[in-house]
């Protein structure tokens, strides 16, 4: 264990989008990410939402991957992976909700092993890769969920009757929440949002407003504010011992994925060259028996 300054370093965002159907989520989600990136070419959005993602299509070259059922937490994580190496800078996730509550999603994966409470020791481990795909992702990743939808009957100042659309609770994992940098929550069909939850101080407390590529390139401002991937890349090259990167790596647990074989290759580096030096005090000078046997003579 060791005490260490508390420093900020750059990070991945990880943004939630949640609300009921037809409240904007996957329209917001492409202008965020084309405010993080300024390129579309650098978006990939999963679409599970029977080909939604054409809606948009006049906004920009964003890439498309299809992902149709069964839901599985395995073919979710495969998606991600396919976009990390097309090398993709923001993932759009639209939605995750599927991985829930759809065929072959978690619930269902429950009740066909039976539906009992101890079932879930094998369901969950699965659903936890998939949760730990998108936090380990090199990529910044947006996802969206779904709500369960209920309705209000109100009067308006006019007096007339009026049925407002609302959002419950989301479609997902209970504490799903508590991974993301940011999670918005659309308020209603004007597209209206808010922060239920946010590290970056950037959106709570404040009023309720509409996502535009200008709230992304807020995001991504503050996301690069800190200590650079590349810094510590130098860093652990310049490492001279098996301590000092078990302490780089023990800093960074968030970039655990992207560090590991850097880590690994710099520690075979370090046994390679150990393996080069031998001490001057294990080196033995064998004896030139020919000049031993001119000298006898």
């Amino acid at each position: 264990m060791k005490l260490q300054i508390a420093q900020r370093h750059q990070v991945k965002l990880r943004i939630g989008l949640s609300g009921p159907s037809g409240f904007g989520k996957t329209y917001s989600a492409l202008l965020m990410a084309y405010g993080m990136t300024n390129d579309w070419k650098k978006i990939a959005l999963i679409d599970t939402e029977n080909n939604s993602a054409s809606l948009y299509s006049h906004l920009g070259n964003f890439n498309v991957l299809s992902l149709g059922e069964p839901f599985t937490p395995e073919r979710y994580i495969k998606a991600i992976q396919v976009c990390e190496e097309a090398d993709i800078s923001v993932i759009i996730i639209d939605s995750i909700s599927h991985e829930w509550q759809s065929k072959g999603g978690c619930l269902e994966i429950h009740e066909q092993l039976g539906g009992r409470f101890q079932d879930w020791a094998k369901v969950t481990p699965r659903h936890n890769a998939f949760i730990d795909a998108i936090i380990l992702s090199k990529c910044h990743i947006i996802t969206t969920s779904r709500r369960k939808v209920d309705y209000s009957v109100d009067k308006g100042s006019d007096g007339k009757t009026k049925v407002s659309k609302l959002g419950m609770k989301e479609v997902t994992r209970e504490g799903y929440e508590y991974e993301l940098t940011v999670n918005f929550e659309f308020l209603n069909d004007n597209h209206l949002v808010q922060s239920s939850k946010d590290r970056t101080g950037l959106f709570s407390g404040k009023p309720e407003f509409i996502i535009n590529s200008a709230t992304g390139k807020r995001l991504i401002e503050w996301s690069n504010d800190g200590i650079s991937i590349d810094e510590i890349k130098n860093e652990i090259n310049s490492s001279t011992t098996d301590e000092s990167l078990k302490i780089i790596y023990a800093q960074y647990p968030h970039l655990s994925k992207e560090l590991y074989p850097l880590i690994v290759a710099r520690k075979e580096t370090l046994e390679s060259i150990n393996n080069q030096i031998i001490p001057n005090e294990q080196i033995i000078q064998k004896p030139n028996t020919q000049e031993n046997e001119l000298s006898i003579k």
